[in-house]
Formats: structure tokens, sequence, C-alpha cells
């Protein structure tokens, strides 16, 4: 077999070197199009929310309003608080805790009858906080807005089914 002049054999190469550059330029070697995938019913199922329980803010040592709830999205519980919660934006270091009695005490000589899902994110709106696998909610009976600086309890809401 005989090979093309060398004038040619690089012509062809140039060529072959701009065809390579210009598709990975536009993305067609980099990018090879995306194909549409069907969700299985397991991955649809881990996309809904379960709601648990859910219960109703009541003041305690603040005006405290709004829904909390316990809910379950792929595979994982939060504690959450729907768009109409407010609490007062007076008292200083708030966290979000879970009680194990339906009527949480004014103030805590028991710390470790809750457990605490940190600091209140707003003071207004709604917000999220992943619970943690290690917790039985069940346990739980109410969601309470605690301020940790003056151990008092600044409003709950009662876990019902």
């Amino acid at each position: 077999m005989q090979l093309p002049p060398k004038s040619l054999r690089l012509f062809g190469l140039s060529v072959l070197t701009s065809a390579l550059a210009l598709a990975a330029s536009t993305g067609a070697i980099a990018n090879p199009p995306a194909q549409t995938r069907i969700p299985t019913q397991i991955e649809i199922a881990q996309q809904q929310v379960s709601v648990l329980v859910a219960g109703v803010f009541k003041a305690a040592e603040a005006p405290t309003t709004g829904n909390a709830r316990i809910v379950v999205e792929g595979g994982q519980r939060y504690l959450e608080f729907d768009s109409t919660f407010s609490t007062t934006d007076q008292a200083l270091d708030l966290h979000v805790v879970l009680d194990t009695d339906a009527n949480p005490p004014q103030s805590y000589s028991n710390l470790g009858r809750f457990v605490n899902l940190g600091s209140l994110h707003s003071t207004t709106g709604s917000q999220r906080y992943p619970i943690p696998d290690s917790v039985n909610v069940s346990s739980f009976k109410s969601a309470v807005i605690w301020c940790r600086m003056a151990n008092a309890t600044i409003g709950y809401a009662t876990l019902g089914q």
C-alpha cells in the first residue's frame, strides 16, 4: 500500500484536527445528549411527602402561631413549620426542640427530656429541621420554641395524629 504524499497527509490531519476542535467547542463530544429516564416506582415513592403528625402552635411566654408537622420525604424525617408560623423576635438564642410531653414546662429542669434540633432559622415563615435517624419520633409529643439563654418555653405545638 502506497501512502499519499506528505502534503496530503498533513492536509488530512489538519482537517481532522479542525473537525475535532469544532465538535469539542460545540459540546458534541464533551456533552453528549442526555437520555430521558423514567423514574422507578421506588424513586417516586421516595419523593413523596408523608405526614406523620401535626399540631398548631400556642403561646407560652410569647405569642406563637402557625402549624408544625413531622414529615418523611425521601427516607428523611423533618420537622416543618408552615408559612403562617410566627413567634417573638424579642428573645435571644431561640431553639427548636422536640419534647416528650404534649404540654412542655415553662422552663426545663431535665435537659434530657427533649431533643434540640438547632437554632430557630427565622421568627416567621416556612422552615424545615432534619430529625436525626436515632430519634424515635413516636416518643415526642410537642414541637417547642425554646429560649436557651433564659431557659423559657416561648411557644409550642402539641403533635397528634
